[in-house]
C-alpha cells in the first residue's frame, strides 16, 4: 500500500514529478568503451615475439601462454580500475557500491552454486557420458583432471586463466558501463556480447599459421561458428550476472563450459568394451538425458538465477 503522503501529492496541483536525471554518457559511448576494452585485451598478444605465435611458435607453447596470462592480467586491472574510476567520477558511487558492480562484493556465494548447478543441467546428457560410460568418475577419484589443470599450461588458460580474465574484462568491467549509460536491457543482453565474440576472431589468424594446408574457407568457416557460440554464450553470461551480480559465479559457469565444450547432439554414444547392445542403451540414456536436462534448465532458468540481494537488474525491469 503506498504512503498517505505519496497519495495526498497526486492531488497537489503544485506538486510536479521529478524527473530522472540523464545518464553521464550515452550507450554508444560505452559500446566503443567496450571495444576499447576487447582491444586492449587482446591487441598486445601480437605486440611482442613472445606472446606472438609463428609458424615455428604455437599459441599453446607454455612461454607464449605464460606471457598471454601476464599480459591479460595487466589489461584486465588496468580496465578494472577504469570502470572504477568511472563509476566513481559520474556515479559518485561508494567504494562498496562500486564493488557490488563489479560482482566482486558480496561474494554471492549461494547465487554461485545455483547458477552453476543450472548450467550443469544443460550438460546431463554429456556429465552421464564422462562420468558414467567413459568411467571419469575413476579420474576423479584420484583428483587427476585437477591436478592436470594445475599443471598442464594449456589446461590452466582453458580453464582458469582464461574464464577469470574474460569475465572480469568482458562482465564484471564492461556492464557497470552499460548500466551507467541507460543502455535497453535488451542491448545488454544481445548486442554487447557481440563484442566479445568479436574479441574471438583473432583465433582465425593463428589458425592458419599453425594449418596453413586448411582450406581459407574451412577455416573462415570455423571462425564463423566460434563467433557464433561465443556470442551466444556472451548473452547467457551477461543474463547471469545481472541476474546475481556474482563474479564468482560467471567465472565458474564460464570453466566449466569450457571444460564440457559443445554437447554431442548426433551419433552413437559408445565405451570402451565396443558392446553394440551396450551402446545402443548408453546412446538412448544420453540422449533422453540431454533432452531432459534442457526442459529441466529452461523450467528454472528464471527461478535458479534470481538473487533478489545482489543483482544488479531489478525484479520489474526483467
Amino acid at each position: 500500500m503506498p504512503a498517505l503522503g505519496e497519495v495526498l501529492k497526486k492531488f497537489n496541483p503544485w506538486h510536479k514529478e521529478e524527473e530522472p536525471l540523464p545518464p553521464p554518457f550515452t550507450a554508444s559511448t560505452a559500446y566503443l568503451l567496450l571495444a576499447l576494452y576487447a582491444l586492449i585485451y587482446f591487441i598486445p598478444f601480437y605486440l611482442s615475439p613472445t606472446t606472438r605465435p609463428s609458424p615455428t611458435l604455437s599459441r599453446d607453447a607454455p612461454s607464449v601462454i605464460r606471457a598471454r596470462i601476464r599480459s591479460v592480467s595487466l589489461s584486465c586491472a588496468i580496465c578494472t580500475l577504469t570502470t572504477s574510476l568511472i563509476l566513481s567520477r559520474y556515479a559518485s558511487l561508494s567504494p562498496s557500491a562500486i564493488f557490488h558492480l563489479l560482482g566482486v562484493y558480496p561474494l554471492a556465494l549461494i547465487p554461485a552454486v545455483k547458477i552453476l548447478f543450472l548450467t550443469a543441467l544443460l550438460f546431463l546428457g554429456p556429465l552421464y557420458s564422462y562420468f558414467i560410460v567413459e568411467k571419469g568418475y575413476k579420474q576423479w577419484s584420484t583428483l587427476l583432471p585437477l591436478r592436470e589443470t594445475l599443471t598442464e599450461w594449456t589446461d590452466y588458460r582453458n580453464y582458469i586463466a582464461g574464464p577469470i580474465t574474460e569475465e572480469i574484462l568482458f562482465r564484471s568491467s564492461s556492464l557497470p558501463l552499460l548500466l551507467l549509460s541507460q543502455a535497453p536491457l535488451s542491448s545488454t543482453l544481445f548486442l554487447s556480447p557481440l563484442i566479445f565474440g568479436l574479441s574471438h576472431i583473432h583465433h582465425f589468424y593463428e589458425f592458419r599459421l599453425t594449418h596453413p594446408a586448411v582450406p581459407v574457407s574451412a577455416s573462415l568457416l570455423r571462425s564463423v561458428f566460434q563467433l557464433g557460440y561465443t556470442t551466444l554464450f556472451g548473452s547467457y553470461a551477461n543474463f547471469l550476472y545481472l541476474r546475481t551480480g556474482s563474479l564468482l559465479g560467471i567465472c565458474a559457469v564460464h570453466a566449466f563450459c569450457n571444460c564440457m565444450g559443445l554437447p554431442q547432439v548426433w551419433g552413437r554414444v559408445t565405451d570402451e568394451n565396443g558392446d553394440k547392445k551396450i551402446n545402443r542403451l548408453w546412446t538412448v540414456g544420453y540422449y533422453v538425458l540431454l533432452v531432459a536436462g534442457a526442459w529441466v534448465w529452461y523450467r528454472n532458468l528464471w527461478g535458479l538465477s534470481e538473487s533478489v540481494e545482489t543483482g544488479l537488474v531489478g525484479v520489474d525491469q526483467w
